[in-house]
Order: structure tokens, then sequence, then C-alpha cells
């Protein structure tokens, strides 16, 4: 059986043993490559001595010659017998060629990859903010919508994004689709809550119950809409507080949009003394209604509600437009009685009426006596 000679003996101690391992190893060799395909290093001890020293080379035939210290000799699998292992491994250049060939493409596609995910991550938020930028400035176009477009933009942008990424490492674009419609079944099943505020954030969209800057009352909330989001709706209250709510919340609940018309009905009541004319008393607050801001259609009217305790109830009932609804609603209470003062006709307290019908004890024992 062919086998090599190396001088290993200084570093694993035992020849014997060193000799059987090289000998197992280049049958396995032979018999399934029939060579040797690469090699990690040359030994060349600083102190050798020669494994197959003069006693030794007696023993072995005369064809195995002796190598001088600090040489290393190989017999080859034909017999004949070679100084240079790097010959008779046959590691040449073309494996190390091969492997900065490969190592340069997929370096190349890595850097390719990073930089593609960064540009299209600029892009995408550059996109989205350009988006809404541009569908602000479209009066035909909801307000409610921009938002939600501009989202929208974004997230297309990151997902051919990510797809591009990925074909820059030879992944088919047929298997990306693949795989994201399975992830997204996966993800649908898995984040059911989250999706039903999507699913209830479009229908917020299409159907419009309210837009942006109407003042509602829902999920137990209310203020004005300052965005209508994919997951989320924000509402900021009269006393400028954030509030985001679930679109599902918002969707299951009951919606009072106050903003929703464009005009809204004003009632004014007061209490006037049961000694007042009523005559008076429309005429007083019918001057109220003089105001600018009142609508002359439909009409102000001066209704009496009811008879009270101690007062008679009349109201003001006039119309305004919901931007100045308000405003003239504080303006109109502050004037009141100061015009009621003006006309004579007094507001009343809460009164009741006693009669004392005296001491019965005291008046038998006088009628007695």
């Amino acid at each position: 059986m062919d086998f090599l000679f190396v001088r290993l003996d200084h570093l694993f101690g035992n020849p014997a043993e060193v000799r059987n391992c090289l000998i197992h190893e280049a049958a396995l060799f032979r018999a399934t490559r029939g060579k040797f395909n690469a090699v990690n290093a040359l030994f060349y001890p600083s102190n050798p001595h020669l494994w197959h020293n003069a006693t030794n080379a007696q023993k072995q035939p005369a064809t195995r010659p002796v190598q001088p210290a600090g040489m290393v000799s190989v017999e080859t699998m034909d017999g004949k017998l070679t100084n240079d292992i790097a010959t008779y491994l046959n590691v040449s250049s073309i494996a190390t060629e091969e492997f900065l060939a490969l190592a340069t493409a997929y370096g190349m596609n890595f850097l390719a990859a990073i930089f593609t995910l960064a540009l299209g991550i600029w892009l995408s938020r550059r996109a989205s903010r350009l988006t809404g930028e541009w569908l602000s400035r479209l009066n035909r176009l909801d307000k409610t919508l921009v938002p939600i477009m501009a989202a929208l933009v974004r997230y297309a942008g990151l997902t051919l994004t990510i797809i591009v990424t990925l074909g820059n490492f030879g992944v088919e674009t047929t298997s990306i689709i693949a795989v994201l419609g399975a992830a997204g079944l996966a993800v649908s099943l898995a984040l059911q809550g989250t999706l039903s505020n999507v699913a209830a954030g479009l229908m917020l969209l299409f159907l419009r119950p309210f837009r942006i800057g109407d003042w509602v009352e829902a999920a137990g909330v209310s203020g004005s809409v300052r965005e209508i989001g994919l997951f989320t709706t924000t509402i900021d209250t009269f006393d400028n507080v954030f509030i985001s709510i679930p679109n599902s919340s918002i969707w299951s609940s009951n919606i009072i949009n106050h903003a929703r018309y464009g005009t809204r009905r004003m009632d004014l009541d007061i209490g006037i003394g049961y000694d007042s004319d009523l005559d008076t008393a429309e005429t007083a607050l019918m001057s109220l209604a003089a105001d600018s801001r009142v609508l002359a259609d439909p009409a102000p009217r001066f209704l009496v509600v009811s008879y009270g305790d101690s007062a008679i109830n009349v109201r003001l009932r006039a119309y305004a437009s919901y931007d100045d609804f308000f405003d003239l609603y504080w303006d109109l209470n502050r004037r009141l009685k100061g015009v009621l003062d003006d006309h004579g006709i007094d507001i009343p307290f809460p009164q009741r009426v006693v009669r004392h019908l005296g001491d019965r004890s005291g008046s038998a024992g006088e009628n007695g006596g």
C-alpha cells in the first residue's frame, strides 16, 4: 500500500501512530478521488530529527532515500517520489481565484442590497410626504383622504424596496410573491384585532361619517377630529387633550357628528315672572335675534315652553352656521339679562306660597273662656 513519510514525529510524539494514521488517510483519499485536493500548511521544524533515520532506512527498500533535515518526503500513488507537496496536492491558484470571484460577487450583491434598501426607504418617505403635500392643495379632494393616501404610497414603496433587495440575491419575484402571500395569511390570522382596525379605518374613509375638523362624539369621547389613519383616529378634545382611538372602537359605537350639516339650531331658554307681559318678553328676546350671525332662513322664533312653579319658561329659537354657532351662543347668553332689564322683565327666584292657619288649641281655649 502506498504510504506517506512526513517528519512530524516531533509534533505528535509517536511515529507509529502517525504512520498508521497517514496510511489510513491515504487509502481513503485514493479510494474516493485518487489524490489530495487541499493542503493547509507545510511544517518545517526548527530542530527536527529524521523519522526514517539511518537505522530505519536500512529496513526500508533501497528506492526510498533519506531526505535531508527540514525536507518532506512523499511517495506518490504511482510510486514516484516528489519533494513538492503543493505540486502533489494540486493546490493551484484556480481555487483561490474562484473563491475570490465568489466573494467579490456576493460582496457586491450585499453592498447593492444595502444601498437599495437605504435608498428605497428614503424615497418611500419622500414620496409619501410629497403626495400628502400635493393632495392637500387639491380643493376637490376631501382632506380626510390625504393621510391614508400618503400612508399607502409609503407602504407600497417599502414593499417594492424589499422585493428589489431580495432580487439582488437571486431570489425570484414569483417566489417572493408566494412567500408574501403565505406570510400575509399567517400575519392576518395572528393580528386579527389589528387588522380589524384597518378594515374599520377603510370603512370610515369610504362611508365618511365624519371629516377632519368635525366635532364628533364616539367611543365615549367628544372633540374635534384631527386625523383618520389606517389603525387609529386622532381626536383633540375642547380642553386640548390628545386622544388616539382604535378605528374598530369608533366603528362599533354610535357616532354623533355635530358638524355634519352646515347650520345648527340654537335654543335660548329663560324664566320670567308671572306678572310679566309675554308680548314685551317676545320683543326683548327677538331683539337679540337681530344679530347678523343669526340666519334669516329658518327665521328665529319666540316660544312659550312651560309654566313652572315660579316662572314662565320662554325660549328664543334661532339658527346659525356651524362656524358661528358657539361664539353666537355665548354672546347671546351674555346680552340676555341686559335686554330683559331694559324691557322691565324680572327673572324671578324660586317662590313658594305658605299660608299660616294659626294655633287651633289656643283659639279653642279662648272660645271656651
